[in-house]
């Protein structure tokens, strides 16, 4: 089956075409005549299966025959990550309608925002805080909107979207059509879908598990070795663009700058970093500048590099889901991948939950040529913070008239006056009101600091 069987509009079907679209995946075939015909949808699929444009081409049929000039189609995105994408997605499938996207989301100025909004705009793909500051300073007009599409609904409720999305929902028309889309679907997104959807079609695409072109291996290792054994697998594996996870913010920034120290072209990928730095590490990966990339779990959704040919779990995630989320990255568009996870002795619960997530036992792997006796130093200092600085203290600034006295001294004066002492050898500081009739005595005025406003 082609994309023709949906009988687009024909600025849509060119925009297929342009963009090399041939046939449409399992996800699209189910959702978009649905989509299309108007109804609600609730959609269960994993990352990777294409459901970004199961909404986008009929949101763009549906568009492309309405008003112009207005928002009328608002997708809310946990990061903004996934919602640059998912505005690509509908840039290149739209290229011929000549209908306007633009994203909206923190960590960025918020003006140039207002000024692409006040220019109008058809379609926004938004992450929650920054609409809610948006519709907070009434720079955005919601009144006309005609399609909501909640994606990675389950992702926004782990980073604890859920009260800001039901403020935004109050705000929105009650006559709508209503998306939802998630990779998993635990009883909170479903008490959400049956909060905001009305007599919805679901759509299912498979089971929540690992992508058949995944192969899945461990490496038991400690904790102090992790680092030199993933130096290891790199020198020992044929690899091409290779993501790493780490736990933590820190942990991702320390090891992405030791790799660059070795020679790797790595770059980290954390929510430290700002929207441009972000932005220039995901586009250097994807265009091969960086082979490697250190990310947490931020980029573990809605990131869109297909030629990924190995995940490494440099710190095994908490969930079975998100280890689904990650090695997603890999395997894409029927190729193989690799994903290797570094587990210690602690991490034995989370494997077995992760193995019955996956239906089978994973491989334990050892590498013959890699030491691992070398014992633990007295205190890891891999990924220790460096101390913290003390800002360098500022030399007491004197005021105007003390400074021209300590140049010149007091007029006639043969030596300064002596301080009296406090006892223990340490000067006395005369009280402020004294060294002011001091100089009054001298014959001079207090002088006075001209300030401007």
């Amino acid at each position: 089956m082609s994309f023709t069987a949906f009988s687009f509009h024909p600025q849509v079907a060119a925009g297929i075409d342009a963009a090399g679209y041939t046939a449409p995946t399992p996800i699209q075939l189910q959702a978009i005549p649905a989509v299309m015909q108007g109804q609600d949808v609730m959609g269960l699929a994993q990352t990777g299966t294409g459901k970004t444009a199961a909404f986008a081409l009929p949101i763009l049929h549906r568009l492309s025959q309405g008003v112009r000039g207005r928002v009328c189609a608002l997708i809310i995105a946990p990061t903004r990550e996934l919602a640059e994408q998912i505005n690509d997605n509908f840039i290149t499938l739209g290229q011929k309608t000549r209908l306007r996207s633009l994203t909206v989301y923190g960590g960025v100025g918020i003006n140039p925002q207002i000024n692409k909004l006040k220019q109008g705009a058809e379609i926004v793909v938004a992450c929650p805080g920054r609409l809610l500051d948006h519709i907070g300073q009434g720079t955005i007009d919601l009144s006309h909107l005609e399609v909501l599409v909640l994606d990675e609904a389950d992702q926004m409720f782990d980073m604890g979207f859920f009260p800001a999305i039901r403020r935004i929902l109050k705000h929105l028309p009650p006559q709508r059509q209503t998306l939802l889309f998630s990779a998993t679907m635990p009883a909170e997104i479903r008490h959400l879908a049956h909060e905001v959807l009305r007599d919805p079609v679901t759509v299912q695409v498979g089971t929540v598990t690992a992508a058949s072109t995944v192969s899945h291996a461990l490496y038991p290792v400690a904790q102090h070795l992790k680092t030199p054994l993933l130096l290891e697998l790199l020198r020992h594996t044929d690899t091409g663009s290779v993501l790493v996870f780490t736990r933590t913010k820190h942990r991702a920034k320390r090891l992405g700058e030791q790799l660059g120290k070795l020679g790797y072209r790595a770059a980290s990928l954390q929510g430290n970093l700002s929207q441009n730095k972000r932005q220039a590490a995901l586009d250097g990966f994807r265009d091969g500048s960086f082979q490697i990339l250190v990310a947490t779990d931020i980029a573990a959704r809605g990131i869109d590099v297909s030629q990924v040919s190995h995940v490494v779990n440099y710190d095994i995630p908490d969930t079975p889901e998100a280890y689904i989320h990650r090695i997603g990255r890999t395997g894409r568009a029927a190729r193989n991948g690799d994903a290797f996870t570094l587990v210690t002795e602690d991490d034995g619960a989370m494997v077995k939950a992760i193995e019955r997530t996956l239906g089978q036992a994973v491989e334990r792997r050892r590498l013959a040529s890699f030491d691992y006796a070398v014992p633990a130093p007295a205190k890891d200092q891999e990924f220790a913070r460096p101390p913290r600085q003390p800002a360098p203290r500022r030399a007491a600034v004197p005021a105007v008239g003390a400074r021209a006295e300590n140049a010149a001294g007091p007029k006639g004066a043969a030596e300064p006056k002596r301080q009296k002492s406090d006892g223990a050898g340490r000067a006395e500081a005369a009280p402020p009101a004294a060294r002011n009739r001091r100089r009054r005595n001298r014959g001079g005025r207090v002088p006075t600091q001209k300030t401007s406003v």
